[in-house]
This record gives structure tokens, C-alpha cells and sequence, in this order.
């Protein structure tokens, strides 16, 4: 019978199998650290180019900040030009009020018979206090008055026959009390409705 020594042979399997598990390790750890850099390179090249995107996203929330306080800016001068011209156009309702009413009194004067010594207006209540020539004049004047749709009612508080010796003239002093519409006051129906609610 023939003998075959089969050690040498499963000495040099046993090598081979050793060289490729120590190859198939290192190339498995050359693979993972060839996989790993090219995954660090992206990641590097992604964060620098959100880097470089932040950057540029900065600069255009500095010129839209720029804008924004222009804006507010702007707003806050629109707020007051507002608020100026309420006033105004309070002011020109307010000047043309008494305005018209003067003109309508002025157009009510019988021309060269009457004149007015005082004007006073306080809560939709004037006081006219004046001189004519005669009662007939007071008359008219009231009579112009009433037409007027400024003034609602005239009321003669008194009159007085009053000489003057200097031109031989008698002369009427008259007061004259009337409601007027160019006043008008604040109405309450604003609170009633309140406490309705």
C-alpha cells in the first residue's frame, strides 16, 4: 500500500485560504475607506456649497432688511400724512361752517338800513346785536334770517327807540336771538348703542 502524505498540501491550503481572507480583508477595508472618502468628499463639497448659499441668502436678507426699514419707514410717514389731512379736512369743515353762515348773515342785512354791532355763537346759539333804522327793518333782517338753511329759528329778544341828537335821527337798537345748524353737537346715540351691545 501506498502512502501519500497529505499534510504539506493542507499546510499550503490552509496559507492560501490565510492570504486570501488577509487580502479580501484589506481590500474590504481599502473599499471602506475608499467609500468613506468619497462620501466625506461630497458631504465636504455639500456643506461647502450650502456655506457659500447661507453667504448669499445673508446678503439678500441684508437688502431686504434695508428694504423692510425703508418700508416701515414709509408707513410710519404715511400714518402721519394721514393723520395730517384728517386734521386738515376737520379744519376746512370746520372753517367753512362758520364761513357760510357769515356770508348767509352778511346777505341777510338790508343794505344801508341796518348795521350789526356784535356776532356771538356759542352751542348753536347766535346773539345779534345791531342798529336800524326802524322796526320794519328789524322785520326784514329776521324775515332774511329765517330764510337762511343755515338758521332754523330767529327769536327778538327786545328792541329800543334810541335818538341820536347829533343827526336828528331816531334810530332802532334791536338783539336778536337764533338757532343755527352750522353748530351741531355730538350726538349720544353712539354710547346708547354701546350698552346695547
Amino acid at each position: 500500500m501506498i502512502r501519500i502524505n497529505l499534510l504539506p498540501f493542507r499546510a499550503a491550503r490552509k496559507k492560501e485560504n490565510i492570504k486570501r481572507q488577509i487580502s479580501i480583508f484589506v481590500l474590504t477595508t481599502l473599499f471602506a475607506f475608499a467609500a468613506m472618502g468619497y462620501v466625506y468628499i461630497q458631504l465636504e463639497s455639500e456643506v461647502a456649497a450650502q456655506q457659500a448659499r447661507k453667504a448669499e441668502l445673508k446678503k439678500k436678507l441684508t437688502k431686504y432688511d434695508k428694504t423692510l426699514k425703508e418700508l416701515k419707514k414709509l408707513k410710519k410717514e404715511i400714518r402721519e400724512i394721514r393723520a395730517k389731512l384728517k386734521v386738515i379736512r376737520d379744519l376746512e369743515k370746520k372753517k367753512t361752517g362758520p364761513v357760510k353762515l357769515l356770508d348767509q348773515i352778511a346777505t341777510a342785512v338790508p343794505k344801508e338800513k341796518l348795521w350789526l354791532r356784535s356776532l356771538k355763537e356759542k352751542k348753536g346759539r347766535l346773539t345779534l346785536q345791531g342798529t336800524a333804522m326802524d322796526n320794519e327793518t328789524v322785520a326784514l333782517f329776521m324775515t332774511n334770517l329765517e330764510a337762511s338753511p343755515l338758521i332754523r329759528t330767529v327769536d327778538l329778544k327786545n328792541t329800543r327807540l334810541k335818538r341820536i341828537k347829533k343827526y336828528k335821527l331816531n334810530v332802532t337798537d334791536f338783539v336778536l336771538e337764533c338757532k343755527t345748524t352750522a353748530f351741531k353737537k355730538k350726538r349720544k346715540a353712539k354710547g346708547k348703542a354701546r350698552k346695547r351691545r
